[in-house]
């Protein structure tokens, strides 16, 4: 901390009690009052550098009762209190005083008021608190300790351009250092966001990671946020001061969206969900014509809700605008924090549309929001998520944001397995992981109605899911918690699921699940088949082509069934003499011909075991028949197998 040395006497004041004595061989012929607190002085050390102490010396008229006594002075509304006179009287005095960071704003207040200017004495108090305010404004640290010392003295101290000057030299060195650290923090980001790594659910939906994006993730990696803790401090109109003259200046959003988070964190607990707002400290007055909140008081008991609640819709309107910029974990917290303070509809709104244009960086845990309304009727406020997801099908901003078109969300589903690295997905399928995820969780509340279930679920289009497991293991849980729903209303419900985007495992649990109406049983073993059907063909093809010699490649889905030798005598000589060199890259090794003949038993125990079970309901053996005749797999799959076994 810079210091400067005034003075060259030592020192004459004594403190008894509430009274400052001045220890000369002159007896006092003045008693200044400052508040509690008295100080017997000399005439002369006053007139002679305060024109406002000579002044009032000049005009005071003793009472008559006093016989002309001791002349008594009211100071009671000079800036910074008795402490700032105090150091004034030494500095008329030239007794050794000591300007710090913590005092001299303080002291240059109270030299104005009392006018110690250069027209008194050659260099007065003014000119020296000026001199080593220069001094102080060329540090950050002490910058930040004369910005705070602002606030007792703010009438006085914005008038005289302190506090301006204070903001303005904070925020040229905080703009200063980001452009500076900027290009290093992004190259860091960009490694510590390839080697993430996040947990995911039986769906791929993430639940435990650290959130995706986001403010604070550069800055946090390269020490960008060096300045967050140090401006955390300031009061409310202070801290907001400051961030609107970086913005000013040109400081990029995403560190200004981190300061913000950080301050927001530091004094609104219900961000945090293992903590409560009595915790919460903004200390000063916290009345609500002030609205002055200093963080560092201590001593000060716990902010109103309507404080907090200022403070949560001032910090929302702070948010800088471009997307992305504030991690989706923070502005659901925020969002949290606003129900359970009721905060305004337009704040909630704001939350709520921030979220919807970033919910692909979303986690399931966040998304969670407990319903906090006054007619609690689901444990989770599911219209709050309903509106967020409408949000971001609505947003339209560019390429990677919001609404995906099909031929972009299929082409970024191909190739990326399930649950895959999300860089790898379009940001609807992420959502739609997301929703299967949260619609899951959500399933098991009795309280929801099938409708609201319904509504949540059709918001995401059927082209975002690559595959409907996620959505299928939410629909299982609600129809498990939900036993009474009739007939037609689980064949309803089932209507949001596509039979033929149901994995292996998936399927194989839905054909033994009894809570399924048996009309979307028969579907999924009617699809299962015909994939295998698929299959099999593709591998008949593949396996006659590799032993003719001829290297006739199957359609690329394998979706045409062709008889042994067909493509081979349809051929001709040219093209056989061009393909002669592919045969051996599509003979099948000995593990794939056994896991196609595991797949094939798997299924035909499972058609078993479901004519049983049609048996079992009373259904005539008759109807199996003609479904399975129908379809066109009963035989060619009894066919297939002692051709497969002969092999």
């Amino acid at each position: 901390m810079a210091t400067m040395k005034l003075g060259s006497k030592p020192e004459i004041f004594v403190l008894e009690g509430l009274t400052w004595r001045c220890m000369t061989e002159l007896e006092s012929d003045v008693v200044v009052e400052v508040g509690e607190m008295s100080f017997y002085l000399h005439k002369f050390p006053l007139l002679s550098r305060s024109g406002v102490l000579q002044r009032m010396i000049s005009e005071y008229q003793a009472p008559a009762e006093d016989g002309g006594g001791m002349c008594t002075l009211q100071l009671d509304d000079i800036p910074g209190g008795a402490k700032a006179f105090e150091l004034a009287a030494r500095f008329c005095y030239d007794v050794k005083i000591e300007l710090n960071a913590l005092n001299v704003v303080c002291l240059r207040c109270a030299a104005e008021y009392l006018r110690m200017t250069d027209d008194y004495a050659e260099g007065n108090l003014i000119t020296q608190a000026e001199s080593f305010l220069a001094d102080v404004l060329a540090n950050w640290k002490d910058s930040i300790k004369a910005l705070e010392t602002c606030e007792g003295v703010l009438p006085t101290a914005e008038d005289l351009h302190i506090v301006s000057r204070c903001i303005t030299a904070l925020a040229s060195k905080a703009c200063a250092s980001d452009a500076a650290a900027w290009p290093t923090a992004h190259a860091a980001a960009a490694v510590a966001a390839k080697n993430a790594s996040h947990d995911a659910l039986w769906n791929g939906i993430g639940s435990g990671g650290t959130p995706r994006g986001g403010a604070g993730a550069a800055a946090g990696c390269s020490g960008m946020d060096w300045w967050y803790e140090d401006v955390s401090f300031l009061s409310l109109p202070m801290f907001k001061r400051l961030i609107q003259a970086m913005e000013g200046k040109g400081m990029r959003a995403e560190s200004i969206a981190g300061a913000i988070m950080f301050y927001a964190g530091r004094f609104l607990p219900g961000l945090k969900r293992n903590t409560s707002f009595s915790n919460a400290s903004f200390g000063g007055d916290c009345g609500a014509g002030s609205r002055s909140m200093t963080p560092r008081a201590a001593n000060v008991s716990a902010p109103s809700e309507g404080d907090q609640r200022y403070f949560l819709e001032e910090i929302v309107a702070l948010l800088p605008a471009k997307k992305g910029v504030a991690s989706t974990r923070f502005l659901l917290g925020m969002l949290r924090t606003a129900m359970l303070l009721h905060a305004s509809p337009l704040c909630r709104e704001n939350l709520e549309r921030r979220i919807g244009a970033q919910l692909e960086d979303a986690c399931l845990d966040d998304l969670l929001v407990p319903n906090l309304g006054y007619t609690v009727e689901t444990l989770y406020d599911i219209d709050c998520v309903q509106r967020i997801l409408d949000y971001f099908m609505s947003s339209t901003d560019g390429l990677g944001t919001g609404y995906t078109s099909p031929a972009v969300a299929e082409e970024g589903s191909l190739g990326a397995p399930q649950g895959g690295s999300p860089s790898s997905l379009s940001p609807i399928t992420m959502v739609a992981k997301l929703m299967d995820g949260y619609l899951a969780e959500v399933a098991p509340d009795t309280n929801l109605k099938l409708p609201k279930f319904q509504a949540l679920a059709a918001v995401v289009p059927d082209y975002a899911r690559p595959v409907d497991d996620g959505i299928y293991r939410a629909m299982d849980i609600y129809l498990k918690s939900h036993p009474w729903l009739s007939e037609s209303e689980r064949e309803q419900l089932c209507r949001l699921m596509n039979c033929q985007k149901l994995s292996l495992e998936a399927c194989t649990h839905a054909a033994q699940n009894e809570r399924l109406p048996l009309r979307v049983v028969v579907q999924v073993l009617f699809f299962e088949q015909l994939r295998l059907r698929t299959s099999i063909a593709g591998w008949f093809f593949v396996s006659s082509n590799a032993a003719a010699g001829d290297g006739a490649q199957p359609h690329p889905g394998g979706s045409a069934i062709v008889p042994k030798g067909a493509a081979a005598a349809g051929q001709s000589d040219s093209d056989a003499d061009a393909d002669e060199g592919k045969g051996k890259e599509l003979e099948l090794p000995a593990e794939a011909i056994t896991d196609v003949k595991a797949r094939v038993s798997e299924l035909e125990k499972e058609c078993l075991r479901m004519k049983q079970e049609i048996r079992r309901l009373g259904r005539p053996r008759r109807s199996w028949s003609l479904l399975t005749r129908k379809c066109g797999f009963g035989t060619k799959v009894q066919q297939a197998q002692p051709a497969m076994s002969g092999k």
